[in-house]
């Protein structure tokens, strides 16, 4: 496995067997807790700032050699939704779950403009960009929630 390819499935979890995307934002989550607790949501928020942009370069450099617009094994793109998504997760084993099963929910159904922008654009930033969408879907269910939860 080459560097990009390494990087892009995120250390190897987009080669899991079965459901790589689940996988991808399961292995999100340990990195997720600890930069917050290290940083903060800010420093959360920068993290997948930056790993947005560096899927989008490895990704670019992944699917050259592939036939496939946007191979499962690549999962760096739910990385980065998956920390977006927890920007506004309680930080609990519940509100992280919760924020797991919503991005989940929204990057497998891909309701409009998701899907949308998986034609729209190519190569890396299609690649990364349907994921930034879910979890933009899923961080209003989330904040919505906590709204009606913590009242």
């Amino acid at each position: 496995m080459r560097g990009a390819a390494f990087v892009a499935s995120f250390f190897g979890a987009g080669y899991l067997p079965k459901a790589p995307g689940t996988w991808g934002s399961l292995a999100a989550l340990p990195f997720a807790w600890l930069i917050m607790r290290a940083g903060g949501a800010s420093s959360l928020a920068a993290a997948a700032a930056v790993v947005f942009v560096i899927g989008v370069v490895v990704s670019n450099f992944a699917t050259r050699d592939t036939r496939e617009a946007d191979p499962s094994w690549i999962v760096i793109d739910e990385v980065a939704g998956q920390w977006l998504t927890l920007l506004v997760a309680p930080p609990s084993l519940i509100g992280y779950a919760a924020g797991f099963a919503l991005f989940r929910l929204f990057d497998i159904w891909k309701p409009w403009p998701i899907k949308w922008s998986e034609r729209r654009f190519d190569g890396g930033l299609g690649i990364m960009i349907d994921d930034v969408l879910a979890a933009i879907y899923a961080m209003i269910v989330l904040g919505i929630g906590r709204m009606l939860l913590e009242r």
